[in-house]
């Protein structure tokens, strides 16, 4: 089973200097793995109460029952993970507010393949890490997959986004977060966060609600932000190489454009 090493924040302790609104209905932040996961969790837990918030683990499929009661309606949490849209996901998740988060595949592929060159991830992919394997064959594996060792790239966003999408979730761009912290003067950020935080029973921004998104969005506290990553990571290209693009166009046809990418 693979591991992977973080270090712990202390955003729990800064979530006490705000004042706080009780959720009245679960919310479940479902992710593509490698699309700002920790990101965005981590600006939702500035605006929801530590008490409310289901910390015991990621949520996926294998674990789902011993964590169902993440979901319960009368005990409502904000919870986090990747879950595979299966019936037994959608039984568990049928009281829950959803929202999906995904990324352009093109910055995915090199997020994914940052991870697993770095000694953060643990698993079956150490061989990868000695330089045996070049960077644009290891680009080609996050597209591709590896046999019996890691799946494509179509079948992880099939099942971890597309097959939810029409059906009452809410899909979020990893790329809309980032854009809008960059630029959080600007009345776009203020209306895309009124939305995000909607989800949790806000009506309004509180007045502090920057301050909030600063501190969840600040990159020490995230064990999977690109400068957090340990070990020495083969550097891989800022862009995807144009043939590794068309290969994505090859291997997931029409996944770009049903996402909003195209």
């Amino acid at each position: 089973m693979p591991r992977v090493i973080l270090k712990k924040d202390n955003l729990n302790s800064l979530n006490a200097n705000y004042e706080q609104i009780n959720l009245k209905k679960p919310v479940f932040l479902n992710s593509v793995p490698k699309c700002g996961t920790h990101l965005i969790r981590n600006v939702c837990r500035m605006f929801v109460p530590v008490k409310q918030q289901y910390d015991e683990a990621f949520v996926q499929l294998p674990i789902l029952q011993q964590h169902a009661v993440a979901f319960h309606p009368v005990h409502p949490k904000l919870s986090w993970g990747h879950l595979l849209f299966t019936d037994d996901s959608a039984i568990a998740l049928q009281h829950a507010k959803q929202i999906v988060i995904v990324r352009d595949p093109y910055t995915w592929v090199l997020a994914r393949a940052r991870f697993f060159l770095s000694d953060t991830f643990k698993g079956s992919l150490e061989h990868l890490k000695d330089g045996r394997v070049s960077v644009e064959e290891v680009l080609n594996m996050m597209i591709f997959g590896i046999h019996n060792k890691a799946p494509t790239l179509n079948e992880i966003y099939t099942h971890n986004a597309v097959s939810w999408l029409g059906t009452g979730v809410t899909l979020l761009k990893y790329e809309d977060i980032v854009r809008h912290l960059k630029n959080l003067d600007h009345p776009e950020a203020a209306v895309f966060f009124k939305a995000l935080i909607a989800h949790f029973g806000y009506q309004e921004l509180p007045q502090d609600w920057k301050e909030r998104v600063l501190v969840g969005a600040d990159r020490e506290q995230s064990g999977t932000a690109r400068e957090n990553l340990a070990g020495n990571i083969a550097e891989l290209p800022d862009e995807l190489p144009i043939t590794q693009k068309q290969l994505i166009e090859y291997a997931a046809p029409g996944l770009r454009r049903i996402l909003g990418y195209v």
